[in-house]
């Protein structure tokens, strides 16, 4: 009996299990509900840029860095110097009087430039002022002009295109004087007489004016710089104060800065930073005696000293002790260690006169001329042509000397007595 149970048993497990490997897999059940987030993985690579987009909007303006000569010109405009003098009165009101605002002169509305002291009394002949679209110069010595093509007036071969203004000191009256007479001359001395010049373009779009400019002349912004970002905040942006005698040397030298160069009897004007050169007077800066804003004209027009120091300020060994008892009488230092080596407009050689004086001021007691063998070139010191024969000469206002006797006088001139 127990042997039949257990066949029947195990006969019932082996037909469940043959029924249950027949069977099909039913339909999934209901999805249970979502389980809690799991903790984030690990960053993958960075995947390549996307295209780039559009800019964004401006952000605000910044506020201002620190009051710096580089943080005054960086990203700094051009106001114009009548916007300077709104606030610098009095230094506009000084400095719009000297040579430098007047280099070049606008004509407008076919009227000729107002200078402060002279007047240019018409325009070459055979021309009007609505032909004439710049005045070069008018301010002192001489003027030239520029027509509505930007070309400098020269005429033909006969014209006399070029108005010098009378000059008591080498003797001459007013008069017209041929320039560059029957060539073609486009106007490219901007970058010495205008301010904030580019040598790209065409001013004003004339064809013979070369390069462009925001102000003519020589105004406030050539020297320190464009004032947009002082004139915004004053106190946060200084404006360029250079000293130096390089940054007037940028304009007042033709060349070779080693060299004088000469021509016909005197030396080229502009060359006052090489006949410095010359000399140990190099060592000082122009500032020293020459105030910026005031020019030397309009302080002799207003009958005061001309410069801000005097040569026995430093020299006063030599100004005491003089060869001579008349020179200290009739007589200043410039007239024999700065005289009138330099033509601008006029000079005349026979009386060894030009019509500015010279920066070199060193005598050489024993030379006579003034320049190299060609005359192409000053020399270094001095000599007594200039020194002594601006009045030591035939129509002089002194008894003409030989070269013996000029030698003999300037060798030890301002040596002390042996009795001191």
């Amino acid at each position: 009996m127990k042997r039949g149970a257990i066949f029947i048993s195990a006969l019932l497990v082996i037909t469940l299990l043959f029924a249950a490997c027949g069977a099909q897999e039913g339909p999934p059940g209901p999805q249970g509900p979502q389980g809690p987030e799991g903790p984030a993985g690990p960053e993958g690579p960075q995947g390549p840029p996307g295209p780039e987009g559009p800019p964004g909007p401006e952000g605000p303006q910044g506020p201002p860095g620190p009051a710096t000569e580089a943080a005054a010109v960086s990203g700094a405009e051009y106001i114009g110097s009548e916007t300077c003098g709104e606030c610098h009165t009095d230094t506009f009101d000084v400095f719009i009087k000297s040579g430098h605002a007047w280099k070049l002169n606008p004509v407008v509305d076919g009227q000729p430039p107002d200078y402060p002291f002279t007047e240019v009394p018409e325009p070459p002949e055979g021309y009007t002022w609505d032909d004439v679209s710049y005045v070069i110069g008018g301010y002192n010595w001489k003027a030239r002009f520029v027509d509505q093509e930007g070309f400098i007036i020269t005429g033909d071969a006969e014209a006399t295109t070029q108005y010098n203004f009378a000059n008591p000191n080498v003797g001459n009256d007013a008069h017209w004087v041929p320039y560059h007479a029957g060539e073609e001359k486009p106007y490219s001395c901007g970058p010495c007489h205008t301010t904030g010049y580019s040598p790209e373009g065409n001013q004003d779009g004339l064809p013979g004016l070369v390069g462009t400019w925001t102000e003519p002349g020589i105004r406030c912004e050539e020297c320190h710089g464009p004032g947009s970002l002082h004139a915004e905040n004053p106190r946060g942006f200084q404006m360029v104060i250079d000293r130096d005698s390089e940054q007037c040397g940028e304009c007042h030298l033709r060349g070779d800065p080693t060299e004088v160069n000469a021509r016909g009897g005197f030396i080229r004007h502009h060359e006052q930073y090489e006949e410095l050169l010359q000399s140990k007077h190099i060592t000082l800066d122009c500032v020293v005696c020459h105030d910026p804003h005031a020019g030397v004209v309009q302080l002799r027009q207003a009958e005061e000293q001309t410069t801000r120091t005097q040569c026995e300020n430093c020299h006063y060994d030599q100004a005491k002790y003089q060869d001579s008892q008349i020179h200290p009488n009739v007589a200043e230092c410039i007239d024999c260690h700065m005289p009138r080596v330099v033509k601008s407009a006029v000079g005349n050689a026979e009386t060894f006169t030009g019509d500015i004086r010279t920066h070199m001021m060193a005598i050489d007691s024993n030379a006579v001329e003034q320049f190299n063998e060609d005359g192409s070139a000053a020399l270094s010191e001095i000599g007594l042509d200039f020194a002594c024969r601006g009045c030591h000469v035939d129509g002089g206002s002194a008894t003409p000397k030989a070269d013996e006797e000029l030698i003999e006088k300037a060798v030890g001139y301002h040596d002390r007595p042996a009795e001191q």
